[in-house]
């Protein structure tokens, strides 16, 4: 039995009848960071932890570097769930290349920044990529988090 104002489609390879998404709304930028606060607050404490931490020592170049690499993993974070909620709200079925291609060109592009900022800045640009790691890291457990509670409730 399906709700009024659902509509229903045949799948082409089975026959079967699915139902269509609900409308979900517009993908903006905006929507994105009202969704990740949590991830944007904890980016912000990071990078600021830094220079707190590695500014007292007098290691202004490195804790830049550390901030930097907090703040290139945040950039790919919002990206990554701009892609996907564009992706989500547009209704289409990607295909596993398209997906795997666009996750490709993606950390490409981030590696390349990554290590070149890396590299000029040497020895203190290893910072970056140490700021990146622990941002994806924690990026990593505060997505996984709610999946797992989730698991365990079903």
């Amino acid at each position: 039995m399906t709700a009024p104002g659902t509509a229903f489609m045949a799948e082409p390879e089975t026959g079967r009848d699915t139902e269509l998404p609900p409308d979900l709304g517009a993908a903006t930028f905006g929507r994105v960071l009202r969704d990740q606060r949590k991830t944007i607050v904890v980016a912000i404490v990071l990078a600021g932890a830094a220079y707190w931490v590695f500014g007292q020592l007098g290691e202004w170049v490195l804790s830049g570097c550390i901030a930097g690499g907090v703040g290139l993993g945040l950039l790919n974070h919002l990206v990554t769930e701009f892609w996907l909620l564009r992706l989500i709200t547009s209704g289409e079925q990607p295909t596993r290349n398209k997906l795997a291609m666009s996750t490709f060109v993606r950390l490409l592009v981030l590696s390349v920044v990554a290590v070149g900022i890396a590299v000029w800045f040497w020895p203190d640009g290893i910072g970056l990529l140490l700021g990146l790691a622990v941002f994806r890291l924690i990026a990593l457990v505060m997505t996984g988090l709610p999946l797992l509670k989730e698991l365990k409730q079903q």
